[in-house]
């Protein structure tokens, strides 16, 4: 593959977006393991090619929705570490002032409609995010982060035939890490997961979910179809999670072996194939990446420090963003 040099500060920063969010996930992991952070998480580690190939090749304004596993697509859309973390912390300089926590985290300002703890819940929302844009005459296009357990949900048909009838500008995208929970995709999915789409008349592709190029090239290609009124479209990426369900999903191996997740890790790992791939291209060196990892962890150590020690919401804000046109209703 030939290498455009004017791209080599788009690869460098789709390397540096997958660093950030694997670096962001084991912080909060070791939030969660050292009972720093309350409740559950979701890691999307060994996802980062997913979240990474597609976002880049949206604008700010384009909207996506996520999911319980949704800190990868809140960092590849823009979001920064301090407001994640104390987001993560229950503290009030979070993207939520703190009431979101991990599996609803939005981010307005980057076109992060919000992450969603009910599976396959954001489908409706991402399908009207779309029809809002065409109604307003914009040419903004929607993304819709959901996982392959998430075909089974009724909804999804809903909004497909909606978005195929009335060709909304979004894109369905299924992120299929071979795992329903602790169920494998092929016990829970019966046939082919892109037909689904096809049998609205939806055009739908495969890629491979750990090459974060492929999955930049068929995004790119499908956000300027939607632009252009084209849309909708449905990609199913093949991917995988290292860590299990939930963080405290730790003893896998009643459902997934200790071989497998160790295939995935060295064989096939989208950060490490894209370092090899960008030094091999001679994009950049081992000690530039070096340099670079060393930033990032830097800043995701400095920002959990913050955020440990930044403020709680004040109690007097316990229905504010409840009632509207309230700012504070019990002051």
């Amino acid at each position: 593959m030939s290498v455009a040099r004017t791209n080599t500060e788009d690869y460098l920063r789709m390397y540096a977006q997958m660093v950030r969010i694997r670096t962001f996930e084991d912080n909060a992991n070791q939030l969660y393991l050292s009972a720093k952070m309350p409740g559950l998480t979701h890691m999307y580690s060994g996802e980062e090619a997913v979240a990474v190939g597609i976002c880049e090749a949206l604008r700010v304004t384009d909207k996506i929705t996520s999911t319980h596993r949704g800190h990868g697509h809140c960092v590849a859309k823009g979001a920064n570490f301090k407001e994640m973390f104390c987001e993560l912390l229950g503290k009030e300089e979070g993207y939520c002032r703190g009431k979101g926590g991990s599996m609803h985290i939005a981010d307005q300002s980057n076109g992060n409609l919000g992450a969603n703890a009910i599976v396959g819940g954001s489908m409706g929302i991402a399908t009207g995010a779309a029809f809002s844009a065409k109604l307003l005459g914009k040419d903004d296009v929607t993304v819709c982060f959901f996982g392959d357990g998430a075909t089974a949900q009724g909804l999804m048909y809903e909004v497909m035939n909606m978005a195929a009838l009335w060709k909304l500008p979004v894109i369905y995208a299924c992120e299929n890490n071979g795992y329903s929970e602790y169920t494998r995709t092929e016990e829970i999915a019966a046939g082919s997961i892109t037909a689904r789409a096809e049998a609205f008349g939806i055009e739908a592709h495969q890629v491979d979910g750990q090459d974060v190029l492929a999955v930049n090239e068929l995004t790119q290609k499908l956000v300027e179809s939607t632009r252009r009124g084209e849309g909708p479209f449905f990609i199913e990426l093949m991917t995988y999670r290292y860590h299990g369900h939930h963080v405290g999903d730790i003893n896998r191996e009643y459902y997934r072996s200790k071989e497998e997740e160790k295939d995935w890790k060295e064989n096939r790992d989208p950060i490490t194939r894209f370092r090899s791939w960008l030094v091999a291209e001679g994009i950049t060196s081992e000690e530039e990446i070096e340099a670079m990892n060393a930033e990032i962890k830097s800043e995701a150590v400095a920002a959990v420090d913050y955020a440990l020690n930044a403020d709680y919401p004040d109690v007097s804000e316990v229905d504010m963003h409840v009632f509207t046109d309230v700012k504070h209703a019990l002051a």
